[in-house]
């Protein structure tokens, strides 16, 4: 009879580590051989699909243009300054688990694993995702796992500053709740987290969010500032930023300033020189490199975002900066179509994983100004391939891409994500 040598089942533990860090397991120099691979078969995509378009892309080893090695991250473990945590039916059953997923709302299998053992997350952030299960525990109110079903605790988001900063945002489903019951709960969850349990965590920052939708902006649905100080700062480059609740800041800061100082390299930005900084968040990349141009424009969708962009320049006293809040695809043709300036424009892009919509794309390829562009992406492989395609391709009247294509000539990707397949990719194009 044969005996089955099935290995053990993996730990919730485990299935929670591959899942969120799958290259946990590897030595550190091994990932980075990993993502190289990886960067190295999207520009070898990237050459065959502009071959397609007629366009002789093909370099050594078969990629658009010389790919250098990955640039590791500075801190390997606990990097991250900004963590998510759901609130749902933890392995042993308890509805009110904080932590991770594991498994799929498709395949109905989902799992809350408390994230205690994930590498990526700093122990701080694990303490407050702790106190915050603790108190959800006691408290009467359900938590919210499907809306319809009703319940009222959701997710906790954790965000953290080198200077020792700690901002908590809670997310809470109203229901049918009246404006007394709510500001009781909020009365609770502000006495636990100063003078209760929760004062270990020492929050800089606590934010309550009463929400009736998965993801709400602040305009749809106000944070409401329930303890301490409505920002938390970052230091970056020697320059202070203020960080808001839903502002946009590089998860790994260590990493973003390794970052910036070769996007900075890359620009060859002169004294003239008008940076154009799209899709610029709290105004980071542009602040970082004020110093080294005449003149930055920054454009956010954020209102927020923008408001803080704005107080890190005057508060860095830095005057050079100007900050457009609004769609991309909005302002920016607005912006360009005047374009008058005679001095050289190099245009940097830092877009979501959605990449950059079409409009921008044909602004940026029919504003002659623009010689060079620096594009970041999280996901090169995604939506971003689709610029770079438009970036490149040769002129077309009916998608009234006018203006000389770009080129790809180098490419350099960035660690900023450790024991996750992640990349940053920045992709220099010229014409």
């Amino acid at each position: 009879e044969k005996k089955s040598c099935s290995l053990p089942e993996p730990s919730w533990e485990e299935r929670l580590a591959n899942a969120v860090t799958p290259l946990w397991r590897l030595p550190y120099q091994e990932q980075l051989e990993v993502k190289y691979e990886s960067q190295r078969k999207i520009l070898q995509t990237l050459a065959s699909r502009l071959e397609e378009l007629g366009i002789d892309a093909q370099k050594p080893g078969g990629l658009c243009c010389p790919l250098q090695p990955v640039v590791p991250s500075p801190i390997i473990n606990g990097y991250r300054n900004k963590s998510t945590f759901s609130v749902n039916r933890g392995p042993d059953g308890n509805p009110k688990t904080v932590g991770l997923y594991v498994g799929t709302g498709r395949g109905r299998n989902i799992v809350c694993v408390k994230a205690n053992h994930v590498e990526n997350i700093p122990s701080k952030h694990k303490k407050v995702a702790q106190c915050y299960e603790e108190f959800i525990c006691r408290s009467p109110l359900d938590s919210c796992i499907l809306f319809h079903e009703g319940g009222h605790w959701r997710e906790l988001v954790v965000r953290t500053t080198g200077r020792g900063h700690t901002m908590a945002i809670i997310t809470f489903h109203p229901q049918q709740l009246g404006q007394e019951a709510l500001a009781a709960q909020k009365a609770l969850l502000k006495e636990f987290f100063t003078c209760g349990p929760g004062a270990v965590c020492a929050l800089t920052s606590l934010y309550f969010q009463e929400s009736t939708m998965t993801r709400c902006s602040h305009e749809q649905s106000p944070y409401q500032l329930l303890h301490g100080a409505p920002h938390i700062f970052e230091e970056l480059l020697g320059l202070k930023f203020r960080i808001s609740p839903d502002a946009f800041f590089q998860v790994n800061t260590a990493g973003a300033e390794v970052l910036y100082q070769a996007v900075g390299e890359l620009c060859q930005a002169a004294g003239d020189t008008v940076l154009l900084d799209i899709c610029c968040g709290t105004g980071t990349i542009g602040l970082s490199l004020a110093h080294r141009v005449s003149k930055v424009i920054g454009v956010e969708v954020v209102e927020k975002a923008i408001e803080d962009a704005e107080w890190n320049a005057a508060f860095n006293g830095i005057s050079n900066c100007e900050f457009h809040s609004g769609k991309a695809e909005a302002v920016l043709p607005q912006l360009l179509a005047s374009w008058e300036d005679a001095r050289p424009l190099v245009a940097v892009v830092n877009p979501s994983r959605a990449g950059l919509h079409h409009r921008v794309v044909r602004a940026i390829r029919n504003c002659r100004s623009i010689r060079r562009l620096l594009y970041i992406s999280c996901k090169p492989e995604g939506e971003a391939m689709r610029n770079f395609l438009e970036l490149c391709c040769p002129p077309d009247p009916r998608k009234k891409l006018a203006g000389e294509p770009f080129a790809p000539v180098l490419a350099i990707p960035f660690d900023m994500f450790p024991h996750t397949v992640h990349c940053e990719l920045v992709l220099l194009f010229t014409r």
